[in-house]
């Protein structure tokens, strides 16, 4: 076996573990789309698996502020006797149960609180999904790219490859010379050096994904589809990101209302009885008490709660005001990548059509000896340089489809 054989065996060999080892690694998935990558990379997320029980807390405060007390009702008893002591029967027992009470307006302005604290949950999962999905999104197209590369690379090694064993049969012939096969032979060796590196760009590109516990199937020939274009153009007030700002700057907005009508402590409701006997023989007597307790606290310390309050509300609106100003920027952006893309496109397209009929010609007058070697060699490589720039223009418009579908907040699909 030669030098050439043995390498390529060897870098076939390394793929077929590379891809073995990685589908290994990730129990079996094998996302065919980007969708389905995203998907599972989200299940593996913290906020995925948290987001549950953040609903089941705010839903028990929405169930709280529905409640006829501030706070759950305290029952107390205590007793008292001088058994210890003098032992003539004194014996007193009191049972009290108290209950704070909602503020005016107090108890509508929580559940719009916590009616905001649940809706500002929602809106933060949506934008953690969409932040996850530009991440995906990147891993995802850089993927693809390496993949073309370096089965680009692996048809070079065919193409020069087969060029090698015609030269070395016209050099067997005395039509050509033996410079004429180092030529050949050096084409081949470069051809497998440049698959090497595709490799190892390849196996670090798959490594995000398999981070996430994903090993694409990169044997599939389906894995670039593109996502459809957007028929939005402009940046929607539903954007993830802004509905995240937006969720939070009404959440302070009701924080600030509460904090107003907070000015004091709630007051208590108590009602308590009381049983009593003097001495041994005497009766009991019993009484009832029914009383109202009125925190006196500092204002500052109220004063200090709406100051912060107020602060948090001037933070999201101007953290909002800003956020729209970069996604619009950022949606123009992605536009015009877009144009540009498609551009390129199709001058790519164009020059490896060029190309390819060039080395048709060419091709035709080396076999019948009007070309030499170097010609040959030069015209396929710019031949198989342009077909890679067409396949490789074809996924920049995918991906920059996809980045502008993120800038917009389209999930992927």
């Amino acid at each position: 076996m030669t030098s050439r054989s043995r390498m390529g065996a060897l870098l076939a060999c390394s793929a077929a573990l590379w891809l073995g080892a990685g589908q290994a690694r990730a129990n079996e998935a094998i996302p065919a789309t980007l969708a389905q990558a995203f998907n599972q990379a989200w299940a593996l997320q913290a906020e995925a698996a948290a987001a549950p029980a953040r609903r089941d807390a705010a839903q028990g405060r929405r169930t709280a502020a529905e409640a006829w007390t501030a706070a759950p009702p305290v029952l107390e008893l205590s007793g008292r006797s001088d058994r210890l002591n003098r032992s003539q029967g004194n014996r007193e027992v009191d049972l009290s149960l108290s209950a704070a009470l909602w503020l005016p307006g107090e108890r509508k302005l929580t559940q719009a609180l916590v009616d905001a604290e649940m809706g500002a949950l929602d809106s933060r999962v949506l934008a953690a999904r969409w932040r996850l999905a530009g991440t995906v999104r990147e891993a995802w197209w850089a993927l693809q790219l390496t993949a073309l590369d370096h089965q680009s690379a692996q048809s070079r090694i065919g193409a020069a490859a087969q060029l090698a064993r015609d030269v070395a049969r016209r050099v067997a012939a005395g039509d050509l010379s033996r410079a004429d096969q180092h030529q050949a032979d050096a084409a081949v060796a470069a051809a497998e050096a440049e698959a090497a590196q595709a490799q190892a760009a390849l196996a670090q590109a798959a490594q995000a994904l398999r981070s996430w516990g994903l090993a694409p199937d990169l044997a599939r020939q389906d894995l670039a589809l593109a996502e459809s274009s957007p028929e939005a153009r402009e940046l929607d007030a539903a954007h993830p990101a802004l509905q995240e700002l937006s969720a939070r700057a009404r959440l302070a907005e009701r924080g600030l209302a509460l904090a107003s009508r907070q000015r004091r402590g709630n007051p208590e409701l108590v009602l308590s009885t009381t049983r009593e006997r003097a001495s041994y023989g005497e009766p009991a007597a019993q009484t009832v008490m029914l009383g109202l307790r009125i925190p006196l606290g500092s204002a500052a310390v109220h004063q200090a709660r709406q100051a912060g309050a107020s602060a948090d509300q001037i933070e999201a609106q101007t953290l909002l005001a800003l956020e729209q100003q970069r996604l619009r920027a950022e949606v123009e952006a992605a536009q015009a990548r877009l144009a540009a893309a498609r551009a390129g496109a199709d001058a790519a397209t164009r020059r490896a059509t060029l190309a390819r009929e060039t080395r048709g010609f060419i091709e035709k007058a080396f076999r019948l000896g009007e070309a030499d070697l170097p010609s040959r060699l030069r015209v396929e490589q710019e031949a198989f340089e342009a077909q890679r720039q067409q396949a490789r223009a074809g996924i920049a418009v995918s991906q920059t489809v996809s980045a502008l579908r993120q800038a917009l907040g389209l999930l992927p699909q």
